[in-house]
């Protein structure tokens, strides 16, 4: 038996490569909002937070009415393309089929909006994979742990019991919040050696990795 029962998933960076999707979209709401554009390097900083948390990060100094209109613009930028210009990681379906089928409990903790959340889980077919998900503008943004209690409440489960899994030191430190162990992922928008900062089991390279390293907990 693992000592995990359930495993939290953020999303952007971890399940989905969105990240130039995001950076496009932030900097082309930003020149239609008349904003300063900046490089691409501030915007990728600030994925995985909720949307305002984000642009507030990004303009601290902006009146609240400005940073709304780029939090609109944003949206706007970031669904009108198609969704299928938005490709999954390599594995992530079939890791979590396997880990779906080795009894463990699945769930989405993100900064994406319900909506957005919602629209790429109905064109990938992926509600069935899920037990349980959290969106930012439902409950508290990344880092603070409301959307991993709500969760761990919702599917019966103590945060000893539940591991987060994301790309980002905000994924770690909302786990650490929660009491709850956490797993990086290499490959998404933080170096390493931030993810590592909030002390991960492990930091791996690729989902099937993650995969692995379950299954053998759990033999």
């Amino acid at each position: 038996m693992s000592k995990y029962s359930l495993i939290v998933f953020d999303w952007d960076g971890t399940l989905m490569d969105s990240e130039q999707h995001i950076v496009a979209s932030m900097q082309a709401a930003m020149l239609e909002q008349q904003f300063d554009v900046l490089p691409a390097e501030a915007v990728r900083n600030i994925i995985g937070l909720g949307l305002p948390e984000a642009v507030h990060m990004l303009y601290p100094c902006e009146p609240e009415t400005r940073r709304q209109l780029l939090c609109e613009a944003y949206s706007h930028h970031f669904v009108a393309g198609n969704p299928g210009t938005l490709k999954l990681f390599p594995e992530a379906e079939a890791v979590l089929t396997d880990l779906r089928k080795a009894g463990f409990q699945l769930a989405v903790a993100t900064g994406k909006t319900r909506k957005g959340l919602d629209r790429l889980l109905a064109y990938n077919n992926w509600h069935s994979h899920f037990d349980g998900t959290r969106c930012a503008d439902e409950t508290r943004s990344k880092p603070h742990p409301q959307m991993l209690l709500e969760l761990l409440t919702e599917l019966d489960c103590q945060p000893q019991r539940a591991l987060m899994v994301g790309d980002t030191e905000f994924d770690l430190a909302m786990a650490a919040n929660a009491y709850m162990d956490s797993v990086g992922v290499s490959y998404g928008v933080h170096e390493v050696e931030r993810l590592e900062r909030h002390g991960p089991q492990l930091v791996v390279d690729h989902l099937a990795e993650l995969r692995d390293w379950l299954l053998s907990t759990a033999s």
